[in-house]
């Protein structure tokens, strides 16, 4: 986030060392510590609020994924079922021509 490293923090220091007073300088940090302390509790938690709602949408997204799938499973399976009821019909209808056609040939021989 912001890049402050030890010769910063020093001038920091320094200058509130000078514009603040030795005095008062013990109790300005411990204020200011207890700030910066409440503010990344903030940060955190409206990051962790932000990486729950997202995982939330996630698993949404994965629940109406696995819906559609079902029902397109729902669908082959139906499907499946007709065609086996087709060709089931389709093989009964084959014997019996064909059934008819061994009759007829049976008749025409005697």
């Amino acid at each position: 986030m912001f890049d402050v490293g030890f010769f910063e923090l020093l001038l920091i220091g320094l200058v509130a060392l000078l514009v603040i007073g030795p005095e008062r300088l013990p109790k300005v940090a411990r204020t200011a510590g207890m700030w910066v302390g409440r503010a990344r509790r903030l940060v955190r938690s409206v990051k962790d609020d932000i990486d729950r709602e997202i995982q939330a949408e996630e698993y949404k997204r994965l629940l109406e994924e696995q819906n559609l799938a079902g029902s397109v499973h729902e669908i082959i399976e139906d499907t499946r079922k007709e065609v086996d009821g087709i060709g089931k019909a389709t093989r009964e209808a084959a014997d019996a021509a064909r059934d008819a056609g061994v009759a007829q040939k049976d008749e025409a021989k005697g």
